[in-house]
């Protein structure tokens, strides 16, 4: 194959991956295509959590005309194949199995269970194996994916909305409307996308909020409320059971169906705590929609990885100010029927 359309073919396994958005977590999103000189006989990705993976799916694509083919082609992967057994068996082990002659892979897997592994059954069997295949890329497309694997905790992304004066609610802390129905469609696209969404009390005592994505398809995030003493009332919605919700208390722990308290130290550092139990229930990322002081806790320690702030078209003149991002970059902005979208990502070293 000649590796000029190498990144030609690993586009399209890139654009075929974004297509398993919020469906796969706690996997990572992958595509593949499986190109015959250069002709695609076949593509797939990984569709749902539990469910084949994406060479899977490319293999079970291809037509049966072209199926013959298949040892003469070259498989694209955005990411290496894993080696071992989950909820299905190693994709290393079926294109061995195929005979496919070359795989070329956007980047390397660094959970424990591949981490080169997968590689190393595809090169024993002979196959010819190329690999940093618009790597960067690649990674980005997974950056919540390694980040829980390479620093054991979530994807943070702090979310708010502001009004052109800097502020997010009256004076009093009661809820103003700043952004636009459009844009709040948009905020639950982006709930939809994250395994966890998390407020703080007195965002649930203020707001009564649900914390669904109404507004959009797809599945519930993990309801997450730090809430000391339990001050959430207990006819709000975040009690009703309707999804999984954790809240994170200095009280005893307890469960009821869907809806747990989870004890922590609240005499000692929070977020540390925080972490590591979301790390250990294995929720990759975290959309945290708290009020300020949820906010500028997290990003006092440095604790997030991407922000996106709404500027609204409704005016709040004053009030209770929104959070100031430190050490960030601002990476685009646009605008939704009057609402401006800012977005940001921690400058941080050692991020994705």
């Amino acid at each position: 194959m000649d590796s000029s359309f190498d990144e030609i073919y690993m586009q399209r396994c890139l654009q075929l991956a974004k297509l398993g958005a919020g469906n796969v977590a706690p996997n990572p999103m992958v595509g593949a295509v499986l190109v015959y000189e250069g002709r695609i006989i076949g593509e797939g990705y990984h569709q749902q959590y539990g469910h084949a993976h994406a060479e899977v799916n490319c293999v079970r694509s291809v037509k049966p005309e072209d199926q013959p083919l298949i040892p003469a082609s070259t498989m694209y992967v955005s990411l290496e194949p894993c080696a071992h057994y989950g909820k299905t068996p190693p994709c290393a082990e079926l294109i061995v199995a195929q005979k496919i002659g070359e795989v070329v892979i956007g980047c390397v897997d660094t959970f424990s269970q591949v981490s080169g592994r997968g590689i190393a059954i595809l090169k024993e069997a002979g196959i010819r194996v190329r690999t940093h295949v618009l790597e960067t890329a690649s990674r980005q497309l997974n950056e919540r994916f390694f980040t829980f694997h390479e620093q054991q905790r979530p994807y943070i992304i702090l979310k708010w909305a502001q009004s052109a004066a800097g502020y997010m609610a009256a004076a009093d802390g009661s809820p103003v409307r700043i952004s636009n129905p459009l844009t709040d469609r948009l905020v639950h696209r982006w709930r939809s996308e994250e395994m966890g969404i998390l407020v703080g009390t007195n965002t649930a005592v203020a707001d009564n909020p649900r914390l669904n994505n109404r507004y959009w398809t797809g599945k519930d995030p993990v309801r997450i409320v730090i809430d000391c003493t339990l001050k959430t009332p207990r006819h709000y919605h975040l009690w009703n059971g309707a999804t999984p919700t954790l809240f994170i208390t200095g009280e005893v722990a307890t469960k009821d169906g869907e809806t747990e308290t989870v004890t922590a130290d609240f005499g000692q550092p929070l977020l540390p705590q925080l972490m590591q139990l979301l790390h250990e229930r294995r929720i990759l990322s975290v959309l945290v929609e708290g009020g300020p002081y949820v906010l500028n806790e997290f990003i006092a320690a440095g604790l997030w990885d991407e922000a996106r702030v709404i500027i609204g078209s409704h005016s709040l003149p004053e009030g209770v100010k929104s959070p100031v991002l430190a050490n960030s970059l601002l990476t685009e902005e646009t605008l939704l029927d009057g609402d401006r979208i800012l977005y940001y990502r921690n400058r941080k070293e050692g991020t994705v």
